[in-house]
């Protein structure tokens, strides 16, 4: 008996979530193929739900369709990272000017908000210091969220969001491998209180070296082989886990932390 078109519209959602926040945080691996028999066992969701999921997936940017080979998680690589680097930060700049031209109390009380969220998570996970902490991650994009939540361009907005996404992943592969120190808190507040100052170049300005400083210590180290870091192995052991291999990369604990944006 076929399921109601809403069960069917949730589970179809609920297999696009779990499979974007698997590839967000590269439990799936970046280039491995995605089976997706497989990826419905593991998820318990029907072959049209896994679909249509890997389909949404694949216009974000975040999965490869292959004619006749099916699907597989986007690659990665040094060249797209830094044009990436340079075209967010123009992106998320805009959005940023845009929002402290339109914004409001209502918007300055949520950047607020949000900063102060973040500055009290830490961004290593407590119980295993070699991974980032969710909750960092979801208080990270709450606050860049924020900073340009009151910018009038749904376009920019969705632009914004999408390249975002697409960083996320380079930062969680950076996790294992980062050593330099920088003082995040420090830096998230300054480009909150230019905004709030109302001082879109100086905002500006600090989003991109904030950004760019991330890219900067990213490739100033590498991990060798094609093996990812140990840390994301153990992590795609506990999830789904198809076979992969990670290109070469050059890349680069409370809140004095690694190579993050």
């Amino acid at each position: 008996m076929p399921r109601p078109a809403s069960e069917s519209s949730s589970l179809t959602q609920s297999a696009y979530e779990q499979l974007r926040a698997d590839l967000l945080a590269c439990r799936l691996q970046p280039s491995s193929r995605l089976k997706i028999g497989e990826l419905c066992d593991a998820l318990s969701v029907s072959l049209s739900a896994v679909r249509e999921a890997l389909s949404r997936l694949t216009s974000e940017g975040l999965v490869v369709a292959e004619p006749q080979r099916g699907f597989r998680v986007a690659p990665i690589s040094t060249e797209e990272l830094r044009d990436l680097t340079e075209v967010r930060a123009m992106i998320e700049g805009l959005c940023l000017e845009r929002a402290i031209a339109a914004g409001d109390v209502g918007w300055e009380s949520q950047l607020v908000a949000a900063f102060h969220r973040l500055s009290r998570t830490p961004v290593r996970e407590p119980r295993d210091p070699e991974r980032m902490n969710d909750a960092w991650s979801v208080a990270h994009a709450a606050y860049h969220e924020a900073l340009v939540g009151a910018c009038d361009s749904p376009w920019l907005l969705r632009l914004r969001a999408m390249l975002y996404a697409q960083s996320e992943r380079y930062r969680r592969l950076s996790v294992p491998l980062a050593k330099a120190v920088r003082d995040l808190n420090r830096e998230h507040q300054d480009i909150m209180q230019a905004a709030l100052d109302r001082d879109p170049g100086r905002a500006k300005t600090l989003l991109a070296q904030h950004i760019e400083l991330t890219t900067r210590l990213l490739l100033q180290q590498s991990w060798s082989g094609e093996a990812p870091p140990v840390s994301v192995r153990r992590q795609a052991r506990s999830r789904l886990r198809p076979a992969s291999r990670i290109p070469a990369l050059k890349s680069s604990r409370r809140n004095q932390t690694p190579a993050r944006t």
